[in-house]
């Protein structure tokens, strides 16, 4: 697969604060490539250096195979969609959308067409007219995105463009921009904080963390199969339950034990059992692969209730249907998927793959 964008040994830091640590990245041409991350993750600067709004201290980057280090970020051709919309205040959003076109000193008619054709596509054709005042922020977030979707870029840079938009809005931007990009079939690069953008919308995420490539993957790979603690933690809500151990032929901790499904392991060897809360169950009885213990709080969120319980020295959340009905301080067992387990190192934190 041809890569769209390669950054290569990337760092770069400001001041003391080093905030990319010898980053690597390839995006595939035409992916919808997220990268995911906690505020302070390295994720915008990343988007910057590629942009070339900011110089590398090491490293080079490459477009479609194309030494562009050095490039300014008009030779790149790249477009970027910034969080805070960024539009002209006395301007239209024709005009708006115009803008990169007019300073290419593109024919009227042709710039006529272009933003007919962008504001087709997004669905603002009534917004055509209205200044920024008088838009809602998706609606702004839209113009903000024809401006980008006009110039036909070699790649389009997103840097969190939905932050500032309510629940409702930010779930229908989410099917718009998926929509956009099956349309355009042009190569994404999307930042976010947001998990549910990440695993909603993308074709492959790179997990980001203090300025480094945790994990890059599928949304699927990345969630069923994390490569070490953090992702596995970071990725998922409720996060994932972890609890400490011993693994061997079975794996064993303070007040429970498991068979082990598989865990290459030899010795006691201290580890972390990991177990995602929807792969819990109170309502099965399984004496082989539970584990036991007692409510101590329960949340009812509407499309299901989560259910904390102690399990020795471990609070373990489980995610159980809208109807259960379960009283604190009641005894429960927790019945364990135990082909959907995870095991990690307790030193490394690097996830233990299975025979």
């Amino acid at each position: 697969m041809t890569s769209a964008i390669v950054a290569s040994g990337i760092s770069k830091s400001f001041g003391e604060v080093e905030a990319l640590k010898d980053l690597e990245l390839d995006v595939p041409e035409g992916a919808f490539f997220v990268l995911l991350g906690p505020s302070g993750a390295g994720k915008t600067t990343t988007l910057r250096v590629i942009a070339g709004l900011e110089k590398p201290d090491m490293g080079s980057v490459h477009l479609t195979g194309i030494e562009a280090t050095k490039a300014t970020p008009a030779e790149r051709d790249l477009a970027m969609v910034f969080q805070s919309y960024a539009l002209y205040p006395k301007q239209t959003a024709a005009q708006n959308i115009a803008s990169p076109l007019r300073a290419r000193r593109m024919s009227k008619a042709d710039i006529d067409a272009a933003v007919k054709r962008v504001s087709e596509l997004l669905h603002i054709e009534p917004l055509l007219e209205r200044k920024p005042s008088q838009m809602s922020g998706g609606e702004m977030q839209r113009v903000a995105l024809g401006r980008a979707l006009v110039r036909d870029p070699r790649a389009f840079l997103m840097d969190e463009p939905l932050t500032n938009l309510d629940l409702k809005l930010r779930v229908e931007m989410r099917t718009e921009l998926t929509r956009i990009h099956r349309s355009l079939g042009r190569t994404f690069l999307y930042v976010t904080n947001d998990q549910v953008e990440a695993m909603s919308m993308a074709d492959q995420v790179a997990v980001l963390r203090a300025g480094t490539v945790q994990q890059v993957g599928t949304p699927t790979e990345i969630y069923d199969h994390p490569a070490n603690r953090w992702v596995a933690t970071f990725v998922g809500s409720p996060r994932m339950n972890l609890l400490q151990c011993t693994a061997n032929g079975r794996l064993e901790g303070k007040g429970w034990s498991l068979p082990n499904p598989g865990f290459g392991v030899q010795g006691d060897r201290p580890a972390l059992l990991g177990v995602r809360s929807e792969d819990l169950s109170l309502d099965v009885r399984d004496e082989a692969a539970g584990l036991d213990g007692r409510v101590y709080a329960v949340e009812p969120l509407g499309d299901r209730t989560l259910v904390d319980i102690e399990v020795g020295d471990h609070r373990v959340v489980v995610k159980a249907p809208p109807t259960s009905r379960y009283a604190v301080g009641e005894q429960v067992r927790a019945s364990v998927a135990l082909d959907r387990v995870h095991l990690f190192d307790a030193g490394t934190e690097s996830a233990i793959a299975r025979r």
